[in-house]
């Protein structure tokens, strides 16, 4: 496979590709009953339970 023909089909195919990933992660974000894990991953960083260091002392 020469140089030219492998770059012809890294525009093409990798093109059309790499378009069908992006709209999957589009469609994987607005997904059904996605709404309740971006809220959770929103407010993780107030979440005790989840603390480092294992000190009970509070």
């Amino acid at each position: 496979m020469s140089y030219d023909a492998m770059r012809h089909f890294a525009d093409s195919w990798g093109l059309i590709f790499m378009g069908l990933v992006f709209l999957t992660f589009i469609g994987w974000t607005f997904r059904p009953n996605a709404d309740r894990h971006h809220k959770d991953a929103a407010n993780i960083i107030f979440d005790d339970s989840h603390e480092k260091g294992g000190n009970d002392d509070q």
